[in-house]
């Protein structure tokens, strides 16, 4: 079977550029319109009736916002990112809700670590749904929160977490007469620049 110099065999680059497309939120006419490639062609291509030229792959890969090299499979080197305690960034709102970004930014990675102060008897409004494949997860560390995903609340103490998809429409709230201090890790999909950052 022919394979690709990464590896990828090339059977397979149809149907990772399919869920790359999909991992984006995008349909084939969206694609299409981003990338100049015919909707017919992204269709042939995706169901591995036709490979692709390097012109026409190119295309592809802008309009998915990714270097060609990932949709080949080519693994690359993780650069190493360090996050200065001058360049923490920290956002309040008028409720006195606090995030804190702890994670290093990386422009092709759309993982976030925060840490966030909420006052007693406050909530924020409710955040839209993140694109299809998005995950987050929260950490107690202090006080309680409740959690509210697709209109079901959740409650969770100190030292108890929650996981949940971010593709539905996620709430925090803390009723307590306590503050809550919380860890928010987020996997915001694509990995595309000007993606939603809660910071």
């Amino acid at each position: 079977m022919d394979v690709f110099s990464t590896g990828l065999q090339v059977d397979a680059l149809g149907p990772r550029i399919r869920g790359a497309r999909q991992a984006a939120g995008l349909s084939l006419d969206d694609l299409a319109a981003r990338s100049g490639v015919s909707r017919s062609m992204l269709s042939d291509v995706e169901r591995g009736a036709k490979l692709p030229s390097i012109l026409v792959l190119d295309r592809i890969a802008s309009g998915l916002g990714a270097p060609i090299g990932r949709l080949l499979g080519q693994r690359e080197a993780d650069p190493v990112a360090v996050l200065r305690r001058e360049d923490v960034r920290t956002s309040r709102d008028e409720d006195g809700w606090e995030w804190r970004l702890l994670s290093p930014p990386l422009e092709d990675h759309g993982l976030q670590v925060v840490r966030v102060t909420a006052p007693p008897g406050t909530r924020v409004a409710e955040f839209s749904p993140h694109a299809p494949g998005s995950r987050e997860w929260v950490t107690v560390e202090r006080g309680t929160l409740t959690v509210t995903v697709g209109g079901t609340g959740h409650e969770l103490a100190d030292g108890e977490a929650i996981s949940y998809p971010g593709d539905r429409p996620h709430a925090f709230a803390n009723v307590s007469t306590d503050p809550c201090e919380y860890f928010l890790v987020m996997d915001i999909k694509p990995w595309l620049p000007g993606n939603p950052h809660i910071v």
